[in-house]
């Protein structure tokens, strides 16, 4: 199991979760109740599940997606720890993930 942390966007308070190698991220946070709405479901149509990847294991996993990149350029509050949780799949070399939610979140699908 992959211990993953959810940050709160002031930092005040966070939750532990476990998940499974394959799992995607958007569905964690979702069914643990954070606020990622994932409009598009996952076709990287909007920056609703935009998240910052802040520690962790993060370099185990797979480089963004040419059109994943392009997509975080509408994310409010973008940065080079920005992801899509909707792109994010766990790998079984991963033990744990630090992801804080953004403060605001824009949807450029509309």
């Amino acid at each position: 199991m992959i211990k993953i942390r959810f940050i709160s966007a002031d930092g005040s308070h966070d939750i532990m979760v476990e998940a499974a190698a394959g799992d995607r991220l958007l569905d964690i946070a979702q069914a643990n109740g954070l606020p990622l709405e994932g409009t598009c479901e996952g076709a990287m149509a909007c920056s609703t599940c935009h998240v910052h990847l802040i520690g962790g294991d993060t370099e185990r996993l797979p480089a963004p997606s040419e059109e994943e990149e392009d997509m975080l350029d509408f994310a409010a509050g973008a940065n080079r720890q920005s992801r899509l949780a909707c792109q994010i799949k766990l790998t079984a070399d991963m033990h744990s993930l630090d992801v804080k939610i953004p403060r605001a979140v824009m949807d450029n699908s509309r």
